[in-house]
């Protein structure tokens, strides 16, 4: 079969692999529909970060690994001792363990594959009104989902939230802030299409980082000298943590939602000042991907317009990450499409 195969920085193969056999308590996917994430886009660009170099402590695989943590599927197998799921049933994938490994990256199989044999306790079925691409965005969604709910959004009437970074996952937390019943959602963010899918997706006021005081405006905004309530760090770099923290109010919340790549000067004082709280957060639990999946199926989330391109698996590497890389201020989610 075919397998999108990482081998280390700039240095993806689509290649023949053997077929995955489905054991005991296993069920086999036919990926449908694969999302690029950022964690691919870091690791082709500087990695090997979760990508192992030494044998994994769940599958004692090393590099070259195949890819694709962010899919969708139908189910094409099932081991024994599995129960609850047909084979052609759609299915959307958790990909955490609490060992640190993710179906995708740290070898065991991955999405951008033909096919891959998980765990059936990592396979969550998808609703029937809710079709396979949309489902390949349960992973960025639920990202964004454990982030807001790990913030005190739910325990603050009225909340007055910022989000830094227009990107996938930031795109994302509005769009769970909105589910979530936000009072007013601030985003900064430089791209101009990315601006207008934040506008698009909920938020109620949009800022221009490169133009705009973001500190002042968001405390303009929220009412005058507080700031916001909660402050979503999902740009992860220098200037998006102090910005953070000064813009939040005394008392008041920074989730650092982003992945870094280098260690940045970081004073304390900006949060003692005002008693706030620095919240980081990783991933998400299972009960995210449920909550998303349900938001999916009732209409509270409606994410379809982050997908901004589909491609083939042949394509991944110039139509796929090497786009995402030159034109990111265009795009939001490119999907492999492996139906076909």
């Amino acid at each position: 079969m075919r397998a999108a195969r990482y081998y280390g920085k700039e240095d993806i193969r689509i290649e023949d692999v053997p077929e995955p056999e489905c054991g005991e308590g296993q069920i086999k996917i036919s990926p449908s529909y694969v999302g690029i994430c950022g964690t691919d886009l870091h690791e082709y660009l500087g990695g090997p970060t979760f990508c192992p170099v030494s044998p994994h402590p769940l599958t004692h695989e090393t590099i070259p690994v195949t890819l694709g943590h962010e899919f969708s599927g139908v189910v094409s197998g099932l081991g024994a001792n599995v129960s609850g799921f047909n084979i052609g049933q759609k299915n959307g994938v958790e990909n955490a363990c609490y060992k640190g490994g993710f179906v995708g990256l740290s070898g065991g199989g991955g999405g951008l594959s033909d096919a891959v044999v998980v765990p059936a306790s990592s396979v969550l079925a998808l609703p029937d009104n809710v079709p396979l691409d949309i489902g390949a965005l349960v992973e960025p969604l639920a990202v964004a989902w454990h982030a807001v709910s790990a913030s005190p959004l739910a325990s603050t009437p009225n909340a007055n939230v910022l989000v830094l970074g227009g990107g996938p996952i930031g795109l994302a937390v509005v769009q769970a802030l909105v589910a979530r019943k936000a009072a007013k959602i601030i985003m900064s963010e430089v791209a101009p299409a990315r601006q207008a899918f934040a506008r698009e997706f909920g938020a109620h006021h949009v800022l221009d980082p490169r133009t705009d005081d973001t500190v002042a405006m968001s405390k303009e905004l929220c009412g005058g000298e507080d700031g916001p309530d909660i402050v979503f760090d999902c740009a992860g770099v220098p200037a998006s943590l102090v910005t953070a923290c000064q813009a939040v109010k005394a008392r008041g919340t920074v989730v650092n939602v982003a992945i870094w790549e280098k260690e940045v000067p970081f004073q304390p004082n900006m949060l003692v000042f005002r008693e706030a709280k620095y919240c980081a957060v990783l991933g998400y639990q299972r009960v995210d991907f449920e909550a998303v999946i349900q938001a999916l199926g009732s209409g509270a989330l409606k994410p379809a317009s982050m997908i901004t391109r589909k491609i083939k698996l042949e394509d991944l590497v110039e139509g796929g990450i090497k786009t995402l890389v030159s034109q990111k201020d265009k795009h939001v989610k490119i999907l492999v499409d492996l139906t076909s």
